[in-house]
């Protein structure tokens, strides 16, 4: 299979089962292979101490995180029922859990992996509980040391994880370009020996298709209906247009990366005469004259003696005359 394309709904919903059913749809216009939610009790995902992100309170205002979570939830039961409409539109349901009542509740659900965000690769008890359903798992690694993900890699494995992919990740929305670091994607894929994607937070599409051009099996891009919408994600994410223009820029990459191999491609073989010369007379030139860089010349097409051959064909005699243009023969 190709690169998998996460469109991560996120809470882009708005707390409403209607707005995600929308989020479905254009997911699957688009062209996605999945659509990712975030499945939480606000009470269980942060204290009433934690603090809003600078741009959470840029974009929703002063308040408590749990203030905000509140009003982004999905009742379990709307969830059911959204895996289920995924299933009818024909896009691979996806939601990552952010807290454990919610682990235990997806995992009645049937989703092909475990989406881990970055702000759980140091959660040792919520690595355990996933791990322990031995389902694969893809992990995002924002604001992640080498070390923290090694950490994390090792309690999945030990606990029943069989398969891991990783997503070079950057946890700031949106990411200055200058700290998108797409070369952290070779660095994990050499020191993890694993495959490696990436999550973007960056505006507009450039980088996660130049991911795809480094390698990234995997995007993920937060995407809206419509970026004027109040909620903490909306500014940093695509609208449906432009998600679909990522679709379709990432599966023209795809096929531009190739095999490796260097040779002609069936496309342009058909170019290969009219491009390339051959060697010519110059001028004309009697049968039994010889050769010499006088009276011969490179000119198109490429279907007589190659001008690689040049250093052979200078000192021969012509074995007829040859008028000036004409194609050389031995």
């Amino acid at each position: 299979m190709g690169v998998y394309i996460i469109a991560e709904a996120g809470v882009n919903h708005n707390g409403s089962f209607a707005l995600a059913c929308k989020l479905v749809d254009a997911a699957k216009t688009a062209g996605a292979n999945g659509i990712k939610f975030q499945t939480f009790k606000a009470e269980n995902l942060a204290s009433h101490n934690a603090k809003k992100a600078e741009y959470q309170k840029g974009a929703t205002g002063e308040g408590s995180q749990v203030e905000m979570l509140k009003k982004l939830e999905l009742t379990y039961k709307e969830f059911i029922a959204l895996k289920a409409y995924c299933d009818k539109v024909g896009i691979c349901f996806l939601s990552t859990p952010f807290d454990f009542d919610s682990i235990e509740f997806l995992n009645t659900i049937d989703m092909p992996f475990w989406k881990i965000p970055s702000g759980e690769v140091t959660n040792y008890p919520y690595l355990l509980a996933l791990a322990r359903t031995e389902k694969p798992v893809v992990m995002s690694t924002g604001m992640c040391e080498i070390s923290e993900i090694e950490a994390a890699i090792n309690i999945l494995h030990e606990n029943g994880t069989k398969e891991i992919k990783l997503l070079h990740c950057n946890t700031e929305y949106p990411t200055p370009f200058c700290d998108v670091n797409l070369k952290a994607i070779q660095t994990m894929k050499e020191i993890f020996h694993l495959e490696v994607g990436y999550s973007d937070h960056t505006k507009g599409i450039e980088v996660p298709i130049a991911a795809v051009a480094m390698g990234a099996t995997v995007i993920e891009k937060h995407f809206t209906l419509d970026r004027e919408m109040e909620g903490p994600d909306h500014r940093a994410s695509l609208e449906p247009d432009e998600l679909a223009a990522m679709v379709r820029a990432i599966r023209n990459i795809e096929l531009a990366i190739g095999t490796g191999e260097k040779k002609p491609s069936e496309s342009e073989k058909k170019n290969m005469v009219i491009a390339r010369k051959s060697i010519i007379a110059s001028k004309n030139i009697k049968k039994g004259e010889v050769f010499t860089e006088d009276n011969l010349t490179t000119k198109r097409p490429g279907n007589g003696i190659s001008p690689m051959k040049w250093h052979k064909v200078l000192g021969t005699k012509a074995v007829r005359d040859f008028n000036e243009d004409e194609m050389i023969e031995l």
